[in-house]
């Protein structure tokens, strides 16, 4: 019995694996491999798996984005000092105020414009004296009694004198004084540079300023700022003056505010590798606070460009590629460069490495990627 069915049982081992052989075979055949080129066996069932199309061109629009803060326009924003120690004696200043050029904030006495007084009313009538004593030296000319000598030291006179008294009414307009109506002893009134509104008071009635730098109110016109962001230096090739661009602030997030790019800075910053580009940005609602945050989307112009599904890109030892067919059922791999995403499509954007017409696989490619 056992010689019998031993030879039985090794007749169907041996019919078993003559059948793993021809399946093993069969798996292997589906595609094949000649240098670079993979060829995919026609009647294998890869062929229906790999999903082919040829490359067209679309329209892309690069969209990016980025933090920003919020400021005010430099030449809309005032910060007030007075121009000398001393003690404020009046104020007129309110938070919230409106203001022109000339707008009264407060006063403010000191020596130090007591002695710039004190010195242009002595040179305004020095100037004064020595302009008696030319005209009373050109009378005595003219009726023949007086000197040559006596006339040139008059109209030398006269002409040092005009050069003081200049430099005195200089020394009485650098703090913002009229010199036509000045009085001895007067306090300076402080004014307001430009047309705004003051978001900041820190004047006091009776307090003795001792630092003539030190602010002590802030004057701002803020129905326009700049709204500041950081663009990574890979990006920057993107935007230019001029360009849209969207703004959501952290505080209103459903409101969209419109913006366009003023100013991009010419220096990198080495730590950030960024660039600060400056966006000028409606403000009339006032809901735009200096120091907020910001998020910023700038919006570049729609451009034609190359675009795949992202399954049909691989990566390989850091270098992306794709399965290009070279003819029917020949494929190799074509490396490309990629440049992002088109957030609308989801599709990966190509900068090089293919050109309209090349024909990709866009699905299926997986079952290629086990050649080695």
């Amino acid at each position: 019995m056992k010689n019998i069915f031993i030879p039985i049982v090794t007749s169907s081992f041996f019919l078993l694996f003559s059948c793993h052989s021809k399946i093993v075979e069969q798996e292997v055949t589906q595609f094949s491999v000649r240098n670079d080129t993979i060829i995919v066996t026609p009647n294998s069932d890869l062929v229906n798996k790999l999903k082919i199309e040829t490359l067209k061109s679309g329209s892309f629009r690069l969209q990016i984005t980025t933090a920003g803060t919020v400021k005010a326009i430099p030449t809309q924003y005032a910060e007030i000092a007075p121009p000398f120690s001393g003690r404020v004696i009046k104020s007129y200043i309110k938070l919230g105020m409106k203001t022109t050029p000339e707008t009264p904030l407060f006063e403010i006495t000191s020596p130090d414009f007591i002695s710039a007084q004190k010195n242009f009313f002595q040179e305004k009538s020095q100037l004064q004296q020595s302009e008696k004593t030319l005209k009373r030296q050109e009378d005595l000319i003219a009726n023949g009694v007086g000197t040559q000598k006596d006339l040139e030291e008059a109209q030398t006179a006269n002409e040092v004198e005009k050069k003081e008294y200049e430099n005195a009414v200089i020394g009485i307009k650098i703090f913002k004084a009229d010199p036509d109506n000045l009085s001895l002893g007067q306090a300076l009134i402080v004014r307001s540079p430009i047309t705004g509104e003051v978001i900041d008071n820190k004047v006091v009635v009776g307090q003795f300023i001792n630092d003539n730098a030190a602010t002590v109110a802030t004057v701002a016109e803020l129905s326009q700022v700049w709204v500041t962001g950081k663009v990574k230096e890979k990006d920057i090739r993107f935007i230019h003056e001029n360009d849209d661009c969207t703004i959501e602030i952290v505080a209103f997030p459903d409101e969209k505010i419109s913006g366009k790019v003023y100013h991009i800075n010419k220096m990198v910053d080495e730590e950030t590798r960024s660039v600060d580009v400056y966006i000028v940005a409606d403000n009339s609602n006032g809901n735009m606070k200096k120091g907020m945050y910001a998020n910023i989307q700038f919006n570049e112009a729609p451009v034609s460009a190359i675009l795949i599904p992202t399954k049909s890109v691989f990566l390989m030892n850091e270098n992306s590629f794709v399965f290009a067919q070279i003819s029917p059922n020949h494929f190799v791999r074509k490396k490309i460069i990629t440049d992002g995403t088109d957030p609308v499509t989801g599709k990966v954007v190509i900068k090089s490495g293919l050109s309209v017409g090349n024909k990709i696989i866009t699905e299926g490619g997986y079952f290629l990627m086990q050649v080695k």
